[in-house]
């Protein structure tokens, strides 16, 4: 139920990646495919400069995310979980990120999970929770179909695209493509729980 030492394995990810490249990681039969086209620098990069001023580019994952006052308890979650550091790092990560709006729709229907989840002895399932958001990899919006991907907690989310409306699980994205130095983050409406999370 709970993660075994995740996170050593993000940290050991981007070797992984190199020797595997990014166009794998999402890619056995039935799962949200990746375009052939994805692996290509001039469309990530165009794809990404669309969605974000070249001046955040600078910025990795978690600079932004506490630049920004709409995650203000995605970034405690994450610094209680002892991953600011990893999702600081070189990544790449695609990271579904939801709001401080969608973690109060989640304490109204689960009264004191936030408390609960930022103790420290609760601090392997909030990395279980954390890391089923972030998929490995730079994923753009324009590169999913839908379909089943892997996330880093090694659970499989959802993806469904309809035209311009993306949901992963029952999570809309509200907001793709915010490029990062080491990934990108689509903004979601929903905080993402595994289906074997027991708190």
């Amino acid at each position: 139920m709970l993660v075994q030492n995740p996170t050593r394995w993000l940290k050991l990810m981007p070797h992984f990646l190199g020797v595997l490249g990014a166009s794998v990681l999402i890619s056995f039969p039935g799962e949200a495919q990746v375009k052939n086209h994805c692996s290509s620098g001039a469309q990530q990069s165009s794809a990404s400069e669309t969605a974000k001023p070249k001046t955040a580019q600078a910025q990795n994952i978690v600079a932004i995310a506490s630049g920004n006052g709409s995650f203000s308890t995605l970034t405690r979650a994450v610094q209680a979980a002892g991953l600011a550091e990893t999702l600081s790092g070189e990544g790449p990560f695609t990271v579904f990120a939801p709001t401080d709006a969608a973690f109060q729709a989640l304490e109204r229907q689960r009264p004191g999970i936030l408390q609960q989840l930022l103790k420290p002895e609760n601090r392997e399932t909030l990395v279980k929770i954390l890391t089923y958001h972030v998929v490995p990899g730079r994923v753009v919006s324009s590169n999913l179909t839908s379909g089943e991907v892997n996330t880093v907690e090694k659970g499989a989310v959802n993806v469904q695209v309809r035209g311009n409306r993306v949901t992963v699980n029952n999570a809309r994205v509200t907001q793709a493509d915010i490029s990062a130095s080491n990934g990108v983050i689509h903004v979601i409406d929903t905080v993402l729980l595994p289906p074997d999370l027991r708190l």
